[in-house]
């Protein structure tokens, strides 16, 4: 404060491999959601003014525990996706989990973070998707459809409701202002905002540092 400058803090894993509100016994073995970051740092949690959750455009996962959206694409699907994303390991080369994004486990996310605002990773890698799947509801056994992620038994068996958007099948990485961005682009930005109940004010489209748009500010 007395040097009037910002400290930017970076939690690793997200709230699903969180102790207390993930997946357990899948998950980490502290808690790794954004509140913990002034306990860790020995800061009043006052101090924190924003908190920025990072969500992919489509959804990985290393190790066991409930996915429920890999259930919602083929192998192929998967392979194709995991090829677009390199969705390998960086030490063993193991192939990772992947599949839609997951807006039930994403609202879920940002509500557990208590995310202010959201930057939204990978949008490029879907440039290759003739229509863009999305993960939007889980069908329980008891054949009920909901938004609200599950814990528990009802999660190990919740199957994926699964809608469409058409994509823009053209190649994103050039784009740095939100005007840039096919219309379907945006169009699935904008779902996004609505699912997770977040503005999105970050895109990050390529690998590159400067490859990313900042919107809706």
């Amino acid at each position: 404060d007395a040097a009037g400058k910002k400290v930017l803090f970076e939690a690793q894993l997200g709230a699903l491999r969180d102790i207390d509100f993930g997946i357990y016994p899948y998950t980490t073995s502290s808690n790794v959601i954004g509140a913990y970051a002034p306990i860790g740092a020995g800061i009043p949690g006052h101090k924190l003014t924003n908190s920025i959750g990072v969500m992919k455009a489509y959804s990985s996962c290393v190790g066991d525990g409930p996915f429920v959206t890999e259930l919602a694409m083929t192998e192929e699907e998967k392979h194709a996706l995991r090829e677009a994303g390199h969705e390998y390991g960086a030490a063993t080369g193991r192939p990772r989990r992947v599949g839609p994004i997951d807006l039930v486990a994403s609202h879920y996310g940002v509500f557990c973070q208590g995310c202010d605002e959201v930057a939204l990773t990978l949008l490029d890698v879907l440039d290759y998707m003739e229509k863009i799947p999305m993960v939007t509801g889980y069908k329980l056994t008891d054949g009920t459809i909901t938004k609200r992620f599950p814990m528990g038994m009802a999660l190990d068996t919740a199957q994926p409701v699964v809608e469409y958007l058409p994509g823009w099948h053209c190649d994103i990485t050039a784009a740095r202002k939100w005007e840039d961005l096919p219309q379907e682009a945006r169009d699935y930005v904008e779902y996004l905002e609505k699912a997770i109940g977040c503005k999105i004010t970050y895109i990050s489209v390529g690998a590159e540092r400067e490859a990313y748009i900042h919107h809706n500010v």
